[in-house]
């Protein structure tokens, strides 16, 4: 026997959430977030250089002082923190650089769309390239520093509040100092003191985690500035690329 035909009232939802889908991902945020994506695969070695700066500067402190377990233990926080500091800053000034020099900046700024909702979306692909795989490796690079469970999980929360931070305002300092002479240099200056709170906050809630004392207020105050930062950054980078271009 032949299966009866799908009842016309189970086919239609199915084809309008298909159709649904297909929309919204078709729309100027997901298409900018998709491309970036695609072009961040194809230049690999610009992520896997971060990435391995980041392991590098952290496999590196224990050599400079020693393989005492309990100094490391308290050492970690810190020399895991800046050493993703390090890694945010490395490619962050090559956000916005391509798009200007081939021309996309300028056509994405006289589209109609929202300038700050297509710059939200290439801060999103450029954590997802930079950030995600710190975050992930975090209870790892833990181990290597004999942290706790707790600690290993905590920094990789504290993680996942803060390269987002990081990344926002690393795309602000791209904004400001694009097309001009040594703007990774002039970045790194204006970011370094914009980052600070972020890795004290990233720090100090891993430390207080080691210590057993509560660690919920670093992560409060960082996730009230991924919010400030997701409210307030994108804007900006646009009213700075706007500057840029003219």
């Amino acid at each position: 026997m032949k299966p009866s035909a799908q009842p016309a009232s189970q086919a239609a939802p199915a084809t309008a959430a298909s159709r649904s889908a297909a929309s919204l991902w078709s729309t100027p945020f997901f298409a900018v977030l998709r491309r970036d994506l695609l072009l961040a695969c194809r230049a690999r070695a610009d992520l896997v250089v971060s990435l391995l700066f980041f392991v590098l500067v952290a496999c590196l402190f224990p050599l400079a002082v020693g393989a005492d377990a309990a100094r490391l233990r308290a050492m970690a926080p810190g020399i895991l923190w800046v050493a993703a500091l390090l890694s945010a800053l490395l490619s962050q000034h090559r956000l916005f650089a391509q798009d200007h020099a081939d021309g996309a900046l300028e056509q994405w700024l006289l589209s109609p769309e929202p300038a700050a909702l297509w710059v939200l979306a290439k801060i999103l692909a450029h954590w997802i390239g930079t950030g995600l795989p710190l975050v992930l490796m975090a209870p790892a690079m833990g181990l290597l520093f004999d942290l706790s469970q707790c600690s290993r999980w905590t920094l990789s929360i504290s993680f996942a509040l803060g390269t987002p931070v990081l990344a926002l305002l690393g795309a602000l300092g791209a904004a400001l100092t694009l097309g001009l002479r040594g703007g990774g240099v002039l970045q790194a200056l204006l970011l370094l003191p914009l980052f600070a709170p972020v890795l004290i906050f990233g720090a100090g809630s891993v430390t207080a985690c080691a210590a057993g004392q509560v660690h919920a207020t670093p992560f409060l105050l960082l996730g009230a500035a991924l919010l400030a930062a997701l409210a307030l950054v994108p804007p900006a980078c646009a009213l700075a690329l706007r500057f840029a271009v003219e």
